[in-house]
């Protein structure tokens, strides 16, 4: 079985390796793209800021059409590389790797030209602005490299290499498939407990004892490799400290201060667990009728190319919705432009609508953690939480299934945590800001966490991985 443990061991390092590259694009164009606006800002100098301030328009416009062409030139690549690449002009995920794991076959599904449309279509996606993330693609490409590296052959490039070819037949390649998509869930979420786990709950009908030793270094090795690589390259910069694991680095969300809990608690989490139950079945169910209504229309347009035009047009439409938050950002007129990047990436306005369009224009992932900061009980009102919320459950709703690679989980995340920093609004304003260790539980904050947990799983319907995934999230 030396052979067998090999090539589980190269898919991890190989899975570990891509999810560190896609992670560092990501963060390099949406870093490019800021630049970009700050670079223009900088151009205008001082005549934008006083503009700005006193709300003339024309260099809001100007503004918001900046950040805007940077989104529209990723979004467009990306959905064109999909539309081009991939079988169908669709996106394959997870849904098609169930099913292909349970007996169904689906053609080019682990092409190369699939390989590189979502590969590219997932990191221009999520640096573009669309509500989405990289987890869903990053389980296909995951099953995609533990095709190719167990088979070692491909048609379209007619390469077929003598070795390992036990392993060609379709027992052990779906054996290798399903350990390739639990490694790009642990390469996601630094989680391997949580990556084998997932395969269990969620893909895999067939199991055995050894097949989940085997997966387990395989998530392993591929969160070994992702931590390793990130713990001296940011941004293809090398940094130093290599091997050197930081815990704020290494944890996605990391949560400086912890909080004693106490069995009161308990009352608001279960308010919160059937909360997310409810308006995760909603979300499932708008999204299956918004991919119904969606397949009605492309499919009544005759032509091929006109077809996929209209696909790419619909992802241009969504982009462009989602860039609204940033005109009222921009209009709020006030703590916007330092000229600086980390600024216009961090700021926080005074006013309620400055706040929720504050969060929608957050990347993902720090705008999770904005909601998951302790001690911020009064940092978010109920208008701009509520406003975020219902923009970002629809906006998120639409975006799924829509001809560009993306992932749910961020966007799940952000809903249940925006929701769950209501409920715990709510317990501030009965109770008001405690200090005590036995109340100090009382914190927006905490309960963010919870709910976006919560949503996650109404939404996955996941229970013992989604609780290990959530645990290494924070820890």
């Amino acid at each position: 079985e030396w052979d067998r443990w090999l090539l589980m061991g190269l898919i991890g390092t190989a899975v570990g390796m891509l999810g560190f590259l896609i992670h560092q694009i990501i963060d390099s164009l949406t870093k490019l793209k800021w630049e970009l606006v700050e670079n223009y800002l900088q151009d205008m100098g001082a005549d934008v800021v006083i503009c700005l301030s006193t709300g003339q328009d024309g260099s809001i416009h100007m503004t918001w059409l900046c950040v805007l062409g940077a989104g529209l030139a990723m979004v467009v690549l990306s959905s064109g590389s999909v539309l081009l690449l991939c079988p169908a002009g669709s996106p394959f995920g997870l849904p098609e790797i169930i099913g292909y794991l349970n007996g169904t076959s689906i053609q080019h599904l682990f092409n190369i030209k699939t390989f590189l449309g979502t590969f590219v279509s997932c990191v221009l996606a999520v640096a573009s602005g669309l509500f989405c993330g990289p987890e869903g693609p990053m389980i296909h490409l995951g099953a995609l490299l533990g095709c190719g590296l167990s088979q070692l052959q491909s048609d379209t490039l007619g390469i077929q290499l003598p070795i390992f070819t036990r392993f060609r037949n379709s027992a052990d390649k779906r054996s290798f498939i399903t350990a390739g998509a639990g490694a790009g869930i642990a390469s996601v979420f630094r989680a391997p407990i949580g990556g084998l786990l997932f395969t269990l709950e969620e893909m895999s009908s067939f199991w055995d004892i050894r097949l989940a030793w085997q997966i387990f270094f395989c998530c392993l090795m591929a969160t070994f490799t992702t931590d390793l690589l990130s713990s001296s390259l940011h941004g293809f910069v090398y940094r130093g400290h290599f091997g050197f694991f930081e815990a704020e680095r290494r944890i996605l969300f990391w949560v400086k201060n912890l909080l004693d809990m106490n069995v009161l608690a308990f009352i608001p989490t279960i308010l919160l667990g059937m909360l997310g139950g409810l308006l995760g079945a909603l979300f499932v169910s708008l999204n299956i009728k918004i991919n119904k209504l969606r397949m009605q229309l492309f499919n009544s347009v005759p032509k091929l190319s006109l077809r996929k035009t209209s696909k790419l047009l619909e992802t241009v439409l969504i982009l462009v919705i989602s860039s609204i938050p940033l005109v009222a950002n921009l209009g709020s007129g006030r703590n916007f432009l330092t000229l600086d990047v980390g600024c216009i990436l961090s700021f926080l306005c005074s006013s309620e609508q400055g706040s929720a369009a504050a969060l929608l224009v957050e990347h993902g992932k720090q705008g999770i953690t904005y909601l998951f900061k302790r001690g911020t009980h009064e940092e978010f009102g109920y208008a701009s939480l509520c406003t975020a919320l219902a923009f970002y459950f629809i906006l998120s709703c639409w975006t799924a299934g829509s001809a560009v690679a993306s992932g749910l989980v961020i966007p799940v995340l952000y809903t249940g945590a925006l929701y769950g920093r209501i409920i715990g609004l709510v317990l501030v304003s009965m109770f008001g800001v405690q200090t005590n260790e036995y109340r100090a539980w009382i914190d927006p904050g905490l309960f963010a966490a919870i709910g976006a947990a919560s949503f996650f799983s109404g939404v996955s319907r996941l229970t013992i991985s989604l609780t290990v995934i959530m645990v290494s999230l924070f820890s």
